[in-house]
Parts: C-alpha cells; structure tokens; sequence
C-alpha cells in the first residue's frame, strides 16, 4: 500500500516498476546491473478519488502521456533501492501538488510618486545619452 495521505493511498498493484539499465558512470556495473527505475501509473484506471484524477488529467507536463499515466524515470543513485524511493516520492508529490489551493493574485497598483519617479529617472537617463552625442565647436 502506496500511502500519499492519511485519507488517500494506492494500492501497489496500480504502480508498475522496472528497472532498466542507467547511463553514466558505474563502470562494468552499468552494462550488467539494471539500477535506474522506470515507473508507470495510470490515472484513469487508479482508486483515487475523482477529485484526485480530475485534477491531475488537467496538469500537463513531461511525466504526464495523452493516455493519462504518469511516467517517472530515476537513475540518480547507483542503487535500484534508492532510485526506486525516490521515484515513489516524486510520484507522492505530484499527486499531493493538485491538493494545494494557489493564491488568488491581487491586482496592484504603481503609487503616483512612483509613476512620477520612474518618468523623471527616463527623462534624465535620456539627457544624459543625448549629451553623448558628438560635440559641435562654434569657434
């Protein structure tokens, strides 16, 4: 059992992990031992609440297919163990970021004074690049 929170767990029969051949360093090792992980779940056919699946169908990203699973690959560590954690809790915390209410964003202001500031520092900024120019000698 796959326990996201104290309300909401997966069973391990819906998480699919294998394990495949990571890159990089390990020498010999990386040809024989396959250490990185690759994990599936599908949402459509998961035991999350509706909630849940709504929210997450309607993120869109890298992990995520058009068939609804998610997709995480972990080849960070050199042990299958250790990527295999790791890729369960980024799967926990994808799921727990649809949880999380976003602020709604306040529409502000700029204060007169500062509006004022800002076309008097463009005024002088722009005496300045005009005094740049090349200098004409009346005599």
């Amino acid at each position: 059992m796959f326990i996201i929170s104290h309300s909401v767990s997966i069973p391990d029969g819906e998480i699919e992990i294998t394990g495949i051949r990571a890159q990089g360093p390990g020498g010999q090792n990386v040809n024989k031992v396959s250490s990185a992980v690759h994990l599936r779940f599908n949402i459509t056919d998961s035991s999350l609440p509706d909630f849940y699946k709504e929210k997450l169908l309607g993120l869109c990203g890298h992990h995520f297919t058009k068939n609804g699973e998610i997709i995480i690959k972990s080849r960070k560590h050199r042990s299958f163990e250790k990527n295999k954690a790791e890729a369960l809790e980024r799967l926990r915390q994808i799921i727990k970021s649809v949880t999380v209410a976003r602020k709604k964003r306040k529409a502000t202001k700029a204060s007169k004074s500062a509006r004022a500031k800002r076309t008097d520092k463009k005024t002088k900024r722009g005496r300045t690049k005009a005094l740049r120019g090349k200098v004409n000698d009346l005599n």
